[in-house]
Protein backbone atom coordinates (compact mmCIF):
# COMPACT_ATOMS: atom_id res chain seq x y z
CA UNK A 1 0.00 0.00 0.00
CA UNK A 2 1.01 3.58 -1.00
CA UNK A 3 1.60 5.41 2.39
CA UNK A 4 -0.18 8.22 3.51
CA UNK A 5 -2.99 8.32 0.49
CA UNK A 6 -5.63 6.47 3.00
CA UNK A 7 -7.88 8.16 5.27
CA UNK A 8 -7.23 7.36 8.93
CA UNK A 9 -9.28 4.49 10.28
CA UNK A 10 -10.38 4.37 14.26
CA UNK A 11 -12.53 3.36 16.52
CA UNK A 12 -15.94 5.04 17.24
CA UNK A 13 -18.85 4.80 19.22
CA UNK A 14 -22.24 5.00 17.63
CA UNK A 15 -25.11 5.86 19.97
CA UNK A 16 -28.54 4.86 18.90
CA UNK A 17 -31.43 6.67 19.55
CA UNK A 18 -32.77 4.37 22.79
CA UNK A 19 -28.98 5.05 24.21
CA UNK A 20 -27.30 1.74 23.60
CA UNK A 21 -24.11 2.04 22.19
CA UNK A 22 -21.89 -0.32 20.23
CA UNK A 23 -18.46 0.50 18.82
CA UNK A 24 -17.13 0.12 15.18
CA UNK A 25 -14.26 0.93 13.31
CA UNK A 26 -14.85 4.20 11.07
CA UNK A 27 -13.40 7.02 9.46
CA UNK A 28 -15.74 9.14 10.85
CA UNK A 29 -14.52 12.18 13.40
CA UNK A 30 -11.78 11.06 15.49
CA UNK A 31 -10.54 7.77 17.69
CA UNK A 32 -12.79 7.85 20.75
CA UNK A 33 -15.49 10.14 18.59
CA UNK A 34 -19.55 9.30 19.20
CA UNK A 35 -21.62 8.96 16.47
CA UNK A 36 -25.23 9.63 17.64
CA UNK A 37 -27.92 8.32 15.26
CA UNK A 38 -31.05 10.36 15.07
CA UNK A 39 -33.04 7.61 12.75
CA UNK A 40 -31.71 3.83 13.36
CA UNK A 41 -32.81 0.17 12.80
CA UNK A 42 -35.33 0.20 15.91
CA UNK A 43 -37.31 3.37 15.07
CA UNK A 44 -37.83 3.94 11.46
CA UNK A 45 -40.66 2.64 9.53
CA UNK A 46 -38.76 1.50 6.81
CA UNK A 47 -36.73 -1.66 9.35
CA UNK A 48 -39.82 -1.89 12.11
CA UNK A 49 -42.65 -1.94 9.25
CA UNK A 50 -44.29 0.40 11.26
CA UNK A 51 -45.91 3.56 9.67
CA UNK A 52 -47.42 6.24 11.20
CA UNK A 53 -50.98 7.21 9.65
CA UNK A 54 -52.26 10.37 8.61
CA UNK A 55 -55.44 10.96 10.81
CA UNK A 56 -58.09 13.28 9.80
CA UNK A 57 -56.78 16.25 11.25
CA UNK A 58 -53.33 14.88 10.76
CA UNK A 59 -51.04 15.49 8.07
CA UNK A 60 -53.72 15.25 5.00
CA UNK A 61 -55.84 18.21 6.71
CA UNK A 62 -52.80 20.70 7.13
CA UNK A 63 -51.92 19.95 3.27
CA UNK A 64 -55.42 21.08 2.29
CA UNK A 65 -55.98 23.96 4.61
CA UNK A 66 -52.77 25.32 3.79
CA UNK A 67 -52.30 24.36 -0.94
CA UNK A 68 -56.42 24.31 -1.48
CA UNK A 69 -57.99 22.64 -4.51
CA UNK A 70 -53.59 22.99 -5.95
CA UNK A 71 -53.68 19.09 -7.01
CA UNK A 72 -57.36 19.20 -8.58
CA UNK A 73 -57.17 16.12 -10.79
CA UNK A 74 -61.44 16.43 -11.66
CA UNK A 75 -60.74 18.40 -15.00
CA UNK A 76 -63.05 21.06 -13.43
CA UNK A 77 -61.92 25.02 -13.42
CA UNK A 78 -61.36 26.43 -10.40
CA UNK A 79 -63.72 29.75 -9.59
Amino acid sequence: MKKDIHPDYHEITVVMTDGSEFKTRSTYGKAGDSLRLEIDPKTHSAWTGVHRVATQGGQMQKFSERFGNLGNLSGKKRG
